[in-house]
Protein backbone atom coordinates (compact mmCIF):
# COMPACT_ATOMS: atom_id res chain seq x y z
CA UNK A 1 0.00 0.00 0.00
CA UNK A 2 3.01 2.33 1.17
CA UNK A 3 4.38 1.61 -2.35
CA UNK A 4 1.73 2.47 -4.26
CA UNK A 5 0.56 5.38 -2.14
CA UNK A 6 4.40 6.94 -2.83
CA UNK A 7 3.87 5.63 -6.80
CA UNK A 8 0.34 8.08 -7.23
CA UNK A 9 2.42 10.56 -5.29
CA UNK A 10 4.86 10.66 -8.01
CA UNK A 11 2.99 10.87 -10.51
CA UNK A 12 1.09 13.55 -9.56
CA UNK A 13 4.03 15.56 -9.01
CA UNK A 14 5.66 14.44 -12.42
CA UNK A 15 1.72 15.61 -14.38
CA UNK A 16 1.93 18.70 -12.05
CA UNK A 17 5.38 19.45 -13.11
CA UNK A 18 4.86 18.91 -16.41
CA UNK A 19 1.81 20.97 -16.57
CA UNK A 20 3.60 23.78 -14.79
CA UNK A 21 6.26 23.06 -17.42
CA UNK A 22 3.58 23.76 -20.04
CA UNK A 23 1.99 26.88 -18.98
CA UNK A 24 5.29 28.42 -18.59
CA UNK A 25 6.08 27.43 -22.22
CA UNK A 26 2.44 29.49 -23.47
CA UNK A 27 4.23 32.60 -21.12
CA UNK A 28 7.18 32.77 -23.19
CA UNK A 29 5.82 34.22 -26.47
CA UNK A 30 3.73 37.01 -24.94
CA UNK A 31 6.02 37.95 -22.28
CA UNK A 32 8.61 38.42 -25.28
CA UNK A 33 5.91 40.17 -27.11
CA UNK A 34 5.50 42.30 -24.18
CA UNK A 35 9.12 43.10 -23.07
CA UNK A 36 10.28 43.92 -26.37
CA UNK A 37 7.66 45.84 -27.88
CA UNK A 38 5.72 47.58 -24.88
CA UNK A 39 7.89 47.65 -21.60
CA UNK A 40 11.24 48.08 -23.78
CA UNK A 41 9.46 51.26 -25.71
CA UNK A 42 7.86 52.76 -22.43
CA UNK A 43 11.41 52.77 -20.63
CA UNK A 44 13.05 54.37 -23.12
CA UNK A 45 11.10 57.42 -23.32
CA UNK A 46 10.59 57.73 -19.29
CA UNK A 47 14.17 57.40 -19.13
CA UNK A 48 14.62 59.79 -21.62
CA UNK A 49 12.59 62.42 -19.69
CA UNK A 50 14.10 61.81 -15.97
CA UNK A 51 17.26 60.61 -16.80
CA UNK A 52 19.78 63.98 -17.43
CA UNK A 53 23.75 63.88 -17.87
CA UNK A 54 23.86 60.05 -16.55
CA UNK A 55 21.77 60.80 -13.45
CA UNK A 56 17.98 60.63 -12.86
CA UNK A 57 15.67 63.18 -11.54
CA UNK A 58 13.73 61.76 -9.37
CA UNK A 59 12.68 64.56 -7.51
CA UNK A 60 10.81 65.75 -10.49
CA UNK A 61 8.01 63.67 -9.11
CA UNK A 62 7.50 65.73 -6.56
CA UNK A 63 7.51 68.91 -8.54
CA UNK A 64 4.92 67.60 -11.13
CA UNK A 65 2.49 66.02 -9.06
CA UNK A 66 2.67 69.24 -6.35
CA UNK A 67 1.18 71.45 -8.77
CA UNK A 68 -2.39 71.91 -8.52
CA UNK A 69 -2.75 72.13 -12.22
CA UNK A 70 -1.76 68.68 -12.43
CA UNK A 71 -3.88 67.27 -9.47
CA UNK A 72 -6.57 68.71 -11.09
CA UNK A 73 -6.46 67.27 -14.29
CA UNK A 74 -5.77 63.72 -12.39
CA UNK A 75 -9.03 64.25 -10.26
CA UNK A 76 -11.13 64.64 -13.61
CA UNK A 77 -9.21 61.65 -15.23
CA UNK A 78 -10.31 59.57 -12.55
CA UNK A 79 -13.71 60.41 -11.70
CA UNK A 80 -14.81 60.98 -15.23
CA UNK A 81 -13.55 57.77 -16.19
CA UNK A 82 -15.67 55.67 -12.79
CA UNK A 83 -18.53 57.89 -14.60
CA UNK A 84 -18.33 57.15 -18.09
CA UNK A 85 -17.72 52.95 -16.67
CA UNK A 86 -20.89 53.16 -14.72
CA UNK A 87 -23.10 55.14 -17.70
CA UNK A 88 -21.88 52.59 -19.87
CA UNK A 89 -22.68 48.88 -17.83
CA UNK A 90 -26.07 51.11 -16.80
CA UNK A 91 -27.43 51.07 -20.55
CA UNK A 92 -25.09 48.54 -22.12
CA UNK A 93 -26.13 45.74 -20.30
CA UNK A 94 -29.73 45.56 -21.35
CA UNK A 95 -28.25 45.63 -24.64
CA UNK A 96 -26.41 42.38 -24.05
CA UNK A 97 -29.26 40.49 -23.21
CA UNK A 98 -31.05 41.44 -25.86
CA UNK A 99 -28.52 40.65 -28.38
CA UNK A 100 -27.55 37.42 -26.33
CA UNK A 101 -31.43 35.70 -25.42
CA UNK A 102 -33.62 37.67 -28.16
CA UNK A 103 -33.92 36.60 -31.52
CA UNK A 104 -35.21 38.96 -34.07
CA UNK A 105 -34.93 39.95 -37.47
CA UNK A 106 -31.67 42.32 -38.75
CA UNK A 107 -30.01 41.16 -35.56
CA UNK A 108 -26.70 40.19 -37.45
CA UNK A 109 -26.50 43.57 -38.67
CA UNK A 110 -28.00 45.62 -36.18
CA UNK A 111 -24.89 43.98 -33.79
CA UNK A 112 -22.09 45.01 -36.51
CA UNK A 113 -23.72 48.47 -36.78
CA UNK A 114 -23.52 48.86 -32.67
CA UNK A 115 -19.05 47.53 -33.01
CA UNK A 116 -18.96 50.66 -35.99
CA UNK A 117 -18.38 53.55 -33.23
CA UNK A 118 -15.83 51.98 -31.71
CA UNK A 119 -13.56 51.49 -34.67
CA UNK A 120 -14.17 54.97 -35.10
CA UNK A 121 -11.13 57.54 -34.95
CA UNK A 122 -11.94 59.37 -31.44
CA UNK A 123 -11.01 62.55 -32.94
CA UNK A 124 -13.68 62.07 -35.33
CA UNK A 125 -16.24 60.79 -32.50
CA UNK A 126 -15.73 63.90 -30.99
CA UNK A 127 -16.25 65.94 -34.24
CA UNK A 128 -19.72 63.61 -34.53
CA UNK A 129 -20.95 65.05 -31.14
CA UNK A 130 -19.74 68.65 -31.19
CA UNK A 131 -22.44 68.39 -34.17
CA UNK A 132 -24.87 66.78 -32.09
CA UNK A 133 -24.46 68.78 -29.12
CA UNK A 134 -22.50 71.83 -30.07
CA UNK A 135 -23.75 75.38 -31.06
CA UNK A 136 -25.73 75.24 -33.69
CA UNK A 137 -25.93 71.37 -33.75
CA UNK A 138 -29.16 68.89 -33.96
CA UNK A 139 -29.62 69.72 -29.88
CA UNK A 140 -29.31 73.81 -30.08
CA UNK A 141 -31.22 73.28 -33.45
CA UNK A 142 -34.41 71.68 -32.56
CA UNK A 143 -34.73 72.76 -27.96
CA UNK A 144 -32.05 75.31 -27.92
CA UNK A 145 -29.64 72.42 -25.70
CA UNK A 146 -26.08 72.52 -25.63
CA UNK A 147 -23.84 70.18 -24.22
CA UNK A 148 -20.28 71.08 -25.77
CA UNK A 149 -19.99 73.31 -22.73
CA UNK A 150 -20.43 70.31 -20.04
CA UNK A 151 -19.00 67.59 -19.03
CA UNK A 152 -22.42 65.17 -20.33
CA UNK A 153 -21.01 65.64 -23.86
CA UNK A 154 -17.74 63.78 -23.05
CA UNK A 155 -19.52 61.36 -20.92
CA UNK A 156 -22.18 60.40 -23.83
CA UNK A 157 -19.49 59.95 -26.22
CA UNK A 158 -17.40 57.94 -23.94
CA UNK A 159 -20.52 55.26 -23.79
CA UNK A 160 -21.24 55.73 -27.69
CA UNK A 161 -17.82 54.46 -28.10
CA UNK A 162 -17.66 51.69 -25.50
CA UNK A 163 -21.24 49.88 -25.90
CA UNK A 164 -20.25 47.57 -28.38
CA UNK A 165 -17.29 46.05 -25.33
CA UNK A 166 -19.98 45.43 -22.72
CA UNK A 167 -22.54 44.00 -25.52
CA UNK A 168 -20.01 41.73 -26.98
CA UNK A 169 -17.69 40.63 -24.34
CA UNK A 170 -20.82 40.18 -21.65
CA UNK A 171 -23.26 39.31 -24.29
CA UNK A 172 -20.87 36.90 -26.18
CA UNK A 173 -20.54 34.66 -22.80
CA UNK A 174 -24.18 35.47 -21.55
CA UNK A 175 -25.65 33.72 -25.08
CA UNK A 176 -23.78 30.95 -24.31
CA UNK A 177 -24.95 29.91 -20.51
CA UNK A 178 -27.54 27.17 -20.24
CA UNK A 179 -31.08 29.15 -19.79
CA UNK A 180 -32.52 25.80 -17.90
CA UNK A 181 -30.29 27.00 -14.53
CA UNK A 182 -31.87 30.03 -14.23
CA UNK A 183 -35.23 28.21 -15.14
CA UNK A 184 -34.16 25.32 -12.82
CA UNK A 185 -34.38 28.17 -9.47
CA UNK A 186 -37.36 29.87 -10.73
CA UNK A 187 -39.32 26.23 -10.71
CA UNK A 188 -38.16 25.73 -7.11
CA UNK A 189 -39.48 29.20 -6.16
CA UNK A 190 -37.16 32.06 -6.81
CA UNK A 191 -38.58 34.84 -8.10
CA UNK A 192 -37.31 35.88 -11.81
CA UNK A 193 -35.04 38.65 -9.83
CA UNK A 194 -33.87 36.23 -7.43
CA UNK A 195 -32.88 33.73 -9.78
CA UNK A 196 -30.96 36.16 -12.05
CA UNK A 197 -29.41 37.33 -9.03
CA UNK A 198 -28.60 33.78 -7.61
CA UNK A 199 -27.74 31.91 -10.62
CA UNK A 200 -26.93 34.42 -13.78
CA UNK A 201 -25.10 37.39 -12.61
CA UNK A 202 -22.22 35.36 -10.59
CA UNK A 203 -22.03 33.13 -13.83
CA UNK A 204 -21.18 36.60 -15.71
CA UNK A 205 -19.38 38.34 -13.31
CA UNK A 206 -15.81 37.50 -14.91
CA UNK A 207 -17.37 38.88 -18.17
CA UNK A 208 -19.35 42.23 -16.71
CA UNK A 209 -16.11 42.71 -14.71
CA UNK A 210 -13.58 42.26 -17.52
CA UNK A 211 -15.80 44.86 -19.79
CA UNK A 212 -15.82 47.46 -16.96
CA UNK A 213 -12.15 47.08 -16.68
CA UNK A 214 -11.62 47.53 -20.12
CA UNK A 215 -13.88 50.36 -20.87
CA UNK A 216 -12.30 52.71 -17.40
CA UNK A 217 -9.10 51.97 -19.08
CA UNK A 218 -10.18 53.02 -22.18
CA UNK A 219 -12.05 56.59 -20.31
CA UNK A 220 -9.12 56.88 -17.94
CA UNK A 221 -6.49 57.28 -21.49
CA UNK A 222 -9.21 59.38 -23.37
CA UNK A 223 -7.41 61.46 -25.76
CA UNK A 224 -9.26 62.64 -28.87
CA UNK A 225 -12.54 62.51 -27.40
CA UNK A 226 -11.71 65.39 -24.72
CA UNK A 227 -9.84 67.07 -26.45
CA UNK A 228 -12.33 67.92 -28.79
CA UNK A 229 -14.87 68.43 -26.23
CA UNK A 230 -13.43 69.33 -23.24
CA UNK A 231 -11.84 72.68 -24.73
CA UNK A 232 -9.56 74.34 -22.36
CA UNK A 233 -11.99 73.09 -19.38
CA UNK A 234 -11.86 69.81 -19.08
CA UNK A 235 -8.45 67.83 -19.76
CA UNK A 236 -7.27 63.69 -19.39
CA UNK A 237 -4.19 62.49 -18.29
CA UNK A 238 -3.28 61.29 -22.18
CA UNK A 239 -4.22 65.44 -23.08
CA UNK A 240 -2.19 66.65 -20.64
CA UNK A 241 0.95 64.02 -21.63
CA UNK A 242 0.16 65.31 -25.54
CA UNK A 243 0.49 68.65 -24.67
CA UNK A 244 3.69 68.34 -22.74
CA UNK A 245 5.09 66.07 -25.06
CA UNK A 246 4.17 67.79 -28.43
CA UNK A 247 3.56 71.52 -27.81
CA UNK A 248 5.47 72.04 -24.36
CA UNK A 249 8.39 69.65 -25.00
CA UNK A 250 8.14 69.24 -21.54
CA UNK A 251 9.95 65.66 -21.82
CA UNK A 252 9.99 65.49 -17.80
CA UNK A 253 6.60 66.10 -17.05
CA UNK A 254 5.71 63.61 -19.54
CA UNK A 255 7.72 60.69 -18.13
CA UNK A 256 5.93 61.86 -14.62
CA UNK A 257 2.74 61.44 -16.26
CA UNK A 258 3.38 58.18 -17.63
CA UNK A 259 4.42 56.85 -14.60
CA UNK A 260 1.32 57.69 -12.98
CA UNK A 261 -0.44 56.17 -15.05
CA UNK A 262 1.54 53.25 -14.87
CA UNK A 263 0.29 53.35 -10.42
CA UNK A 264 -3.02 54.09 -11.41
CA UNK A 265 -3.56 51.23 -13.97
CA UNK A 266 -1.61 48.56 -11.67
CA UNK A 267 -3.76 49.38 -8.72
CA UNK A 268 -7.13 48.93 -10.86
CA UNK A 269 -5.54 45.68 -12.09
CA UNK A 270 -5.12 44.74 -9.00
CA UNK A 271 -8.19 45.26 -7.30
CA UNK A 272 -9.34 43.61 -10.53
CA UNK A 273 -7.76 40.71 -9.87
CA UNK A 274 -8.69 40.64 -6.38
CA UNK A 275 -12.70 40.92 -7.01
CA UNK A 276 -12.46 38.39 -9.86
CA UNK A 277 -10.61 35.67 -8.53
CA UNK A 278 -12.91 33.15 -7.26
CA UNK A 279 -15.66 33.83 -8.93
CA UNK A 280 -14.86 31.99 -12.18
CA UNK A 281 -16.60 28.79 -12.44
CA UNK A 282 -17.04 25.62 -14.34
CA UNK A 283 -20.31 26.48 -16.35
CA UNK A 284 -22.80 24.54 -18.53
CA UNK A 285 -22.53 26.08 -21.87
CA UNK A 286 -24.80 25.34 -25.11
CA UNK A 287 -24.82 26.41 -28.44
CA UNK A 288 -25.99 30.53 -28.48
CA UNK A 289 -28.35 30.00 -31.68
CA UNK A 290 -30.51 27.88 -29.19
CA UNK A 291 -31.06 29.93 -26.53
CA UNK A 292 -32.48 32.78 -28.59
CA UNK A 293 -35.70 33.45 -28.99
CA UNK A 294 -38.30 35.65 -30.04
CA UNK A 295 -39.35 37.98 -27.48
CA UNK A 296 -42.48 37.00 -25.35
CA UNK A 297 -45.27 38.97 -23.51
CA UNK A 298 -45.23 42.85 -23.29
CA UNK A 299 -42.27 43.55 -20.96
CA UNK A 300 -39.41 41.77 -23.59
CA UNK A 301 -41.26 43.61 -26.66
CA UNK A 302 -40.88 46.54 -24.49
CA UNK A 303 -37.39 46.16 -23.76
CA UNK A 304 -36.74 45.45 -27.27
CA UNK A 305 -37.69 48.65 -27.88
CA UNK A 306 -36.35 50.48 -25.42
CA UNK A 307 -32.84 48.89 -26.60
CA UNK A 308 -33.51 49.60 -30.38
CA UNK A 309 -34.15 53.56 -29.43
CA UNK A 310 -30.99 53.62 -27.20
CA UNK A 311 -29.08 52.36 -30.25
CA UNK A 312 -30.67 54.56 -33.01
CA UNK A 313 -30.69 57.76 -30.77
CA UNK A 314 -27.17 57.02 -28.92
CA UNK A 315 -25.38 55.18 -32.18
CA UNK A 316 -26.94 55.81 -35.23
CA UNK A 317 -27.69 59.24 -35.22
CA UNK A 318 -24.13 60.77 -35.00
CA UNK A 319 -23.10 57.92 -37.66
CA UNK A 320 -25.85 59.56 -39.46
CA UNK A 321 -24.87 62.95 -39.17
CA UNK A 322 -21.14 61.83 -40.23
CA UNK A 323 -22.59 60.00 -43.86
CA UNK A 324 -25.00 63.17 -44.15
CA UNK A 325 -21.81 65.35 -44.35
CA UNK A 326 -20.11 63.41 -46.52
CA UNK A 327 -22.84 63.86 -48.89
CA UNK A 328 -23.48 67.73 -48.64
CA UNK A 329 -21.09 68.59 -52.06
CA UNK A 330 -23.04 67.87 -54.92
CA UNK A 331 -22.11 64.91 -57.24
CA UNK A 332 -20.21 62.83 -54.66
CA UNK A 333 -17.44 65.52 -54.85
CA UNK A 334 -15.69 64.16 -51.65
CA UNK A 335 -15.49 61.50 -52.62
CA UNK A 336 -14.20 61.93 -56.01
CA UNK A 337 -11.22 63.91 -54.55
CA UNK A 338 -10.04 61.23 -52.24
CA UNK A 339 -8.53 59.35 -55.08
CA UNK A 340 -6.74 62.76 -56.35
CA UNK A 341 -2.89 63.33 -54.63
CA UNK A 342 -2.23 66.65 -55.40
CA UNK A 343 -3.71 68.25 -51.94
CA UNK A 344 -0.58 68.69 -50.38
CA UNK A 345 -1.55 66.84 -47.40
CA UNK A 346 -0.28 63.17 -48.43
CA UNK A 347 2.21 61.86 -50.78
CA UNK A 348 -0.20 59.53 -51.79
CA UNK A 349 -4.13 59.93 -52.40
CA UNK A 350 -6.35 59.84 -49.14
CA UNK A 351 -8.13 56.60 -50.93
CA UNK A 352 -4.98 54.56 -50.11
CA UNK A 353 -5.36 54.76 -46.93
CA UNK A 354 -8.46 52.22 -47.06
CA UNK A 355 -6.01 49.37 -48.85
CA UNK A 356 -3.12 50.21 -46.20
CA UNK A 357 -5.61 49.70 -42.80
CA UNK A 358 -6.81 46.70 -44.14
CA UNK A 359 -3.78 45.21 -44.67
CA UNK A 360 -1.87 46.27 -41.16
CA UNK A 361 -5.43 45.00 -39.68
CA UNK A 362 -4.98 41.99 -41.07
CA UNK A 363 -1.55 41.70 -39.94
CA UNK A 364 -2.21 42.77 -36.23
CA UNK A 365 -5.11 40.67 -35.79
CA UNK A 366 -3.01 37.49 -36.94
CA UNK A 367 -0.47 38.83 -34.59
CA UNK A 368 -3.09 39.42 -31.24
CA UNK A 369 -4.77 36.12 -31.52
CA UNK A 370 -1.72 34.36 -31.44
CA UNK A 371 -0.29 36.08 -28.99
CA UNK A 372 -3.78 36.27 -26.63
CA UNK A 373 -4.78 32.70 -27.04
CA UNK A 374 -1.75 31.61 -25.90
CA UNK A 375 -1.81 34.00 -22.89
CA UNK A 376 -4.95 32.82 -22.38
CA UNK A 377 -4.64 29.02 -22.59
CA UNK A 378 -1.41 29.72 -20.04
CA UNK A 379 -4.24 31.45 -17.54
CA UNK A 380 -7.01 28.82 -18.12
CA UNK A 381 -5.52 27.37 -14.80
CA UNK A 382 -5.95 28.83 -11.03
CA UNK A 383 -2.61 27.65 -9.39
CA UNK A 384 -2.22 28.21 -5.75
CA UNK A 385 1.79 28.82 -4.72
CA UNK A 386 4.50 31.32 -6.62
CA UNK A 387 3.40 30.26 -10.21
CA UNK A 388 0.15 31.27 -9.70
CA UNK A 389 1.35 34.91 -7.93
CA UNK A 390 3.68 34.78 -11.84
CA UNK A 391 0.24 33.82 -13.81
CA UNK A 392 -1.61 37.07 -11.81
CA UNK A 393 1.19 39.38 -12.87
CA UNK A 394 1.01 38.04 -16.16
CA UNK A 395 -2.13 38.60 -16.39
CA UNK A 396 -2.33 42.52 -15.21
CA UNK A 397 0.89 42.54 -17.20
CA UNK A 398 -1.72 41.97 -20.46
CA UNK A 399 -3.78 44.80 -19.49
CA UNK A 400 -1.39 47.53 -19.17
CA UNK A 401 -1.26 48.72 -22.87
CA UNK A 402 -4.79 49.94 -22.41
CA UNK A 403 -4.05 52.28 -19.71
CA UNK A 404 -0.97 53.61 -21.30
CA UNK A 405 -0.48 56.35 -23.12
CA UNK A 406 -0.70 55.78 -26.43
CA UNK A 407 1.70 59.00 -27.24
CA UNK A 408 3.98 57.56 -24.80
CA UNK A 409 3.59 54.03 -26.57
CA UNK A 410 4.13 55.50 -29.90
CA UNK A 411 7.18 58.22 -29.35
CA UNK A 412 8.64 54.88 -27.55
CA UNK A 413 8.62 53.23 -30.78
CA UNK A 414 10.59 56.05 -32.55
CA UNK A 415 13.01 56.09 -29.66
CA UNK A 416 13.95 52.90 -29.10
CA UNK A 417 13.43 50.76 -32.36
CA UNK A 418 16.09 52.62 -34.04
CA UNK A 419 18.83 50.88 -33.64
CA UNK A 420 19.90 46.93 -34.61
CA UNK A 421 18.87 44.53 -34.09
CA UNK A 422 15.34 46.28 -33.65
CA UNK A 423 15.54 48.91 -35.94
CA UNK A 424 12.12 48.94 -37.31
CA UNK A 425 11.77 52.35 -38.02
CA UNK A 426 11.37 51.74 -41.36
CA UNK A 427 9.35 48.70 -41.56
CA UNK A 428 6.02 48.54 -42.32
CA UNK A 429 5.65 45.89 -39.85
CA UNK A 430 5.61 48.56 -37.03
CA UNK A 431 2.00 49.43 -37.13
CA UNK A 432 0.23 46.15 -36.79
CA UNK A 433 3.00 45.83 -33.51
CA UNK A 434 1.39 49.00 -32.41
CA UNK A 435 -2.44 48.05 -33.28
CA UNK A 436 -1.36 44.09 -31.57
CA UNK A 437 -0.70 45.70 -28.53
CA UNK A 438 -3.78 46.95 -27.95
CA UNK A 439 -5.57 43.83 -29.41
CA UNK A 440 -3.72 41.35 -27.38
CA UNK A 441 -5.92 42.46 -24.22
CA UNK A 442 -9.68 42.15 -25.61
CA UNK A 443 -8.22 38.57 -27.27
CA UNK A 444 -7.87 37.29 -23.65
CA UNK A 445 -10.75 39.10 -21.78
CA UNK A 446 -13.30 37.52 -24.55
CA UNK A 447 -11.48 34.20 -24.08
CA UNK A 448 -10.63 33.68 -20.82
CA UNK A 449 -13.99 33.55 -19.14
CA UNK A 450 -15.05 30.42 -21.63
CA UNK A 451 -11.82 28.87 -21.32
CA UNK A 452 -12.10 28.65 -17.66
CA UNK A 453 -15.80 27.33 -17.87
CA UNK A 454 -14.91 24.74 -20.03
CA UNK A 455 -15.21 20.97 -17.40
CA UNK A 456 -11.51 19.98 -16.41
CA UNK A 457 -12.59 16.51 -16.15
CA UNK A 458 -13.16 16.94 -20.12
CA UNK A 459 -9.63 17.70 -20.64
CA UNK A 460 -8.72 14.90 -17.75
CA UNK A 461 -10.98 12.44 -19.85
CA UNK A 462 -8.86 12.92 -23.14
CA UNK A 463 -5.61 12.78 -21.64
CA UNK A 464 -7.03 9.47 -19.65
CA UNK A 465 -7.68 8.13 -23.35
CA UNK A 466 -4.46 8.54 -24.85
CA UNK A 467 -4.63 12.26 -26.32
CA UNK A 468 -1.54 14.55 -26.35
CA UNK A 469 -1.60 18.46 -24.72
CA UNK A 470 -2.41 19.81 -28.70
CA UNK A 471 -4.91 17.11 -29.72
CA UNK A 472 -6.63 17.85 -26.13
CA UNK A 473 -6.54 21.48 -26.86
CA UNK A 474 -7.91 20.78 -30.38
CA UNK A 475 -10.73 18.45 -29.41
CA UNK A 476 -11.97 19.81 -26.04
CA UNK A 477 -11.17 23.32 -26.03
CA UNK A 478 -11.37 24.62 -29.49
CA UNK A 479 -14.75 23.60 -30.43
CA UNK A 480 -15.92 25.29 -27.25
CA UNK A 481 -14.10 28.60 -27.16
CA UNK A 482 -14.25 29.22 -31.42
CA UNK A 483 -17.15 31.70 -30.68
CA UNK A 484 -15.65 33.40 -28.12
CA UNK A 485 -12.01 33.01 -30.48
CA UNK A 486 -13.86 34.52 -33.52
CA UNK A 487 -15.55 37.45 -31.64
CA UNK A 488 -11.94 37.96 -29.82
CA UNK A 489 -10.45 37.90 -33.58
CA UNK A 490 -13.48 40.57 -34.73
CA UNK A 491 -12.43 42.74 -31.54
CA UNK A 492 -8.87 42.75 -32.51
CA UNK A 493 -9.88 43.69 -36.01
CA UNK A 494 -11.97 46.55 -35.04
CA UNK A 495 -9.61 47.86 -32.66
CA UNK A 496 -6.81 47.75 -35.11
CA UNK A 497 -8.58 49.52 -38.06
CA UNK A 498 -9.59 52.92 -35.67
CA UNK A 499 -6.59 52.78 -33.22
CA UNK A 500 -4.98 56.55 -33.84
CA UNK A 501 -3.11 57.43 -30.98
CA UNK A 502 0.08 55.29 -31.32
CA UNK A 503 -0.56 54.82 -35.55
CA UNK A 504 -0.19 58.68 -35.82
CA UNK A 505 3.29 58.81 -34.85
CA UNK A 506 4.61 55.97 -36.80
CA UNK A 507 2.79 55.35 -39.89
CA UNK A 508 4.29 56.62 -42.73
CA UNK A 509 3.71 59.45 -44.70
CA UNK A 510 3.72 57.58 -48.22
CA UNK A 511 1.62 54.44 -46.10
CA UNK A 512 -1.06 56.63 -44.00
CA UNK A 513 -4.15 54.67 -41.80
CA UNK A 514 -7.60 55.81 -41.89
CA UNK A 515 -7.48 57.12 -39.02
CA UNK A 516 -4.37 58.75 -39.42
CA UNK A 517 -6.10 60.19 -42.72
CA UNK A 518 -9.23 61.71 -41.33
CA UNK A 519 -7.29 63.58 -38.33
CA UNK A 520 -4.54 65.09 -41.04
CA UNK A 521 -7.88 66.26 -43.30
CA UNK A 522 -9.38 67.31 -39.91
CA UNK A 523 -6.29 69.41 -39.04
CA UNK A 524 -6.21 71.59 -42.00
CA UNK A 525 -9.04 74.10 -42.72
CA UNK A 526 -11.34 74.18 -45.47
CA UNK A 527 -14.63 72.83 -46.35
CA UNK A 528 -12.97 70.27 -49.25
CA UNK A 529 -10.89 69.03 -46.51
CA UNK A 530 -13.53 68.29 -43.69
CA UNK A 531 -15.89 66.84 -46.28
CA UNK A 532 -13.09 64.00 -47.03
CA UNK A 533 -12.45 63.17 -43.50
CA UNK A 534 -16.31 62.75 -43.23
CA UNK A 535 -16.01 60.52 -46.64
CA UNK A 536 -12.73 58.54 -45.43
CA UNK A 537 -14.78 58.09 -42.02
CA UNK A 538 -17.84 56.81 -43.49
CA UNK A 539 -15.74 54.48 -45.61
CA UNK A 540 -14.48 53.41 -42.58
CA UNK A 541 -17.52 52.74 -41.29
CA UNK A 542 -18.57 50.89 -44.16
CA UNK A 543 -15.36 48.76 -44.14
CA UNK A 544 -15.95 47.82 -40.35
CA UNK A 545 -19.75 47.22 -41.17
CA UNK A 546 -19.09 44.37 -43.62
CA UNK A 547 -15.94 42.92 -42.12
CA UNK A 548 -18.13 42.37 -38.98
CA UNK A 549 -21.07 40.91 -41.20
CA UNK A 550 -18.66 38.61 -42.31
CA UNK A 551 -17.30 37.66 -38.76
CA UNK A 552 -21.23 37.08 -37.91
CA UNK A 553 -21.73 34.94 -40.82
CA UNK A 554 -18.75 33.25 -39.48
CA UNK A 555 -19.93 31.85 -35.85
CA UNK A 556 -20.98 28.34 -35.02
CA UNK A 557 -24.36 27.85 -35.75
CA UNK A 558 -26.68 25.04 -34.28
CA UNK A 559 -26.44 21.66 -36.14
CA UNK A 560 -30.23 20.73 -35.42
CA UNK A 561 -33.88 22.99 -34.83
CA UNK A 562 -34.28 20.92 -31.05
CA UNK A 563 -34.25 22.51 -27.76
CA UNK A 564 -30.73 23.48 -26.17
CA UNK A 565 -28.68 20.89 -26.20
CA UNK A 566 -25.56 21.12 -23.95
CA UNK A 567 -21.68 20.76 -25.08
CA UNK A 568 -20.93 16.94 -25.47
CA UNK A 569 -17.71 15.37 -24.34
CA UNK A 570 -16.41 16.16 -27.57
CA UNK A 571 -17.17 19.88 -27.91
CA UNK A 572 -19.81 19.45 -30.54
CA UNK A 573 -23.37 21.45 -29.78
Amino acid sequence: MDVTRTEVKSRGAAKASRGSAARLGLMAVPVAFFGVFFAYPVAAIVARGLKVDGGWRFGRIAEVLGDSAIRHVLWFTTWQALVSTALTLLIALPGAYVFARFDFRGKRTLRAVVTVPFVLPTVVVGTAFLALVGRGGLLDELWGVRLDTTVWAILLAHVFFNYAVVVRTVGGLWAQLDPRQEEAARMLGASSLKAWRKVTLPALAPAVAAAALMVFLFTFTSFGVVQILGGPTFSTLEVEIYRQTSEIFDLSTAAVLTLVQFAAVGAVLAVHAWTVRRRETALRLVNPSVTARRPRGAGQWALLAGVLATVVLLLVLPLAVLVERSFHAPGFAYYKELTADDSGIFLVAPIEAVRNSLEYAVTATAIAVVVGGLAAAALTRRDAGPLGRVARGFDALLMLPLGVSAVTVGFGFLIALDEPPLDLRASWILVPLAQALVGVPFVVRTMLPVLRAVDARLREAAAVLGASPWRVWREVDLPMVRRALLIAAGFAFAVSLGEFGATVFIARPDHPTLPVAVARLLGHPGDLNYGQAMALSTILMVVCAVALLVLEGMLPQSRSSTGGTPVDRTGEF
